[in-house]
């Protein structure tokens, strides 16, 4: 899920013609790296019989992925339409018998309907939303056991590239804006609701935490 400033910038955004694109790519080349990196992490977990919740989980890579997981069931929240018809089509073939729920809109608002899942996933998510407090304390009251997330390290250089990516958006007319949130005010808020970090991984732009309820 690309960074913007809500649910409905994202549907004018991600439309059918990108829906498709990521998912030629992805067949062609299979996850981005530090999808990768996220996956790896979560297959160190034991996941059979858990229920997965994807947030801002796009075509449906993450659950695509863990298919042959042994979960028990996955639920994609997205908020562009296009996405998660494509998601849609891809999972529910791959999950077979198994349950596969898609919910549209903006998670922040629709985390309270939700049931709750042991495996939470925001891959490149927080980035995407200006309100992570909001983000993130739905993510940990849906959590029962594991959050995972990517996200944009907080470097001067990362800075920049969001800077000029945003000046670009501002000056095309899109209402998309990139963020990046504090590391440390992101771990304060997910202790705050009952998780400790349990594993962290960077590289010069992207990090990744996977937080355990105790």
């Amino acid at each position: 899920m690309t960074c913007c400033t809500g649910h409905c910038a994202a549907a004018a955004h991600f439309d059918p013609k990108l829906a498709q694109r990521d998912l030629r790519r992805y067949q062609r080349r299979g996850p981005d790296p530090w999808t990768r990196v996220l996956l790896s992490e979560l297959r160190r977990q034991p996941l059979q019989g858990l229920h997965l919740l994807d947030v801002g989980g796009g075509i449906g890579v993450i659950a695509l992925e863990l298919a042959d997981a042994d979960l028990a069931s996955v639920t994609l929240a997205e908020a562009s339409p296009a996405y998660l018809d494509v998601a849609r089509g891809q999972v529910t073939a791959s999950y077979g018998a198994r349950p596969a729920h898609f919910v549209l809109g903006d998670f922040a608002e629709t985390a309270i309907n939700l049931p709750d899942a042991d495996v939470v996933t925001l891959d490149r998510v927080v980035c995407c939303y200006p309100d992570v407090d909001a983000l993130l304390w739905a993510a940990s009251a849906r959590a029962r056991c594991l959050i995972a997330f990517t996200y944009p390290r907080d470097r001067w250089y990362t800075r920049a590239a969001i800077a000029v990516e945003n000046l670009w958006r501002r000056l095309t007319g899109s209402p998309f804006r990139a963020f990046i949130h504090s590391p440390r005010y992101m771990a304060s808020l997910l202790e705050a609701a009952g998780f400790a970090r349990a594993t962290h991984r960077e590289s010069l732009a992207w990090a990744l935490d996977l937080y355990r309820r105790p």
